[in-house]
C-alpha cells in the first residue's frame, strides 16, 4: 500500500515537473524578446527559420524512414513526402499536410506495402 502510494507520487511529481519545464522552455523567449519583436534579426529568423526546419525534418525523414532496398528506392517514403508537399501547396494548412502525409506512411508500413 505504501510503496504503491509512494509510486503515485513519484509519477505524479514527474508529469509536474515535465510539465512545468516544458511550459517554461516555451514561454522564456516571449518573455525575453518581447521588446526585440522589430530587431532586423529576429525579423530575418521568423522569416526564414520556419522553412529551414521543415527542410531540416524533410531530409531526416527521408534519410531515417525511407527503406533504401526497394525497387524503386525510397518509395515507402517518397509517396507520403510528395502527399505533404502536394497536400500543403493546395490548403497552405500544415495540421492537414502533416496528417496527409503521416496517415499514408503509417498505413504503408504497418500493411508491408512495399
Amino acid at each position: 500500500m505504501v510503496e504503491n502510494l509512494f509510486q503515485n507520487y513519484y509519477l505524479s511529481s514527474f508529469i509536474a515537473v515535465t510539465v512545468l519545464a516544458t511550459f517554461a522552455t516555451r514561454i522564456i523567449p516571449f518573455v525575453f524578446f518581447e521588446r526585440h519583436t522589430e530587431h532586423p534579426l529576429i525579423k530575418h529568423l521568423g522569416r526564414y527559420l520556419p522553412a529551414a526546419v521543415m527542410a531540416l525534418l524533410a531530409i531526416v525523414f527521408l534519410q531515417r524512414s525511407a527503406t533504401w532496398s526497394l525497387p524503386v528506392i525510397g518509395l515507402d517514403a517518397l509517396i507520403p513526402g510528395a502527399l505533404v508537399v502536394l497536400v500543403h501547396l493546395w490548403r497552405r494548412n500544415a495540421l492537414l499536410s502533416i496528417a496527409a502525409g503521416t496517415l499514408p506512411y503509417m498505413a504503408i508500413q504497418q500493411a508491408g506495402l512495399f
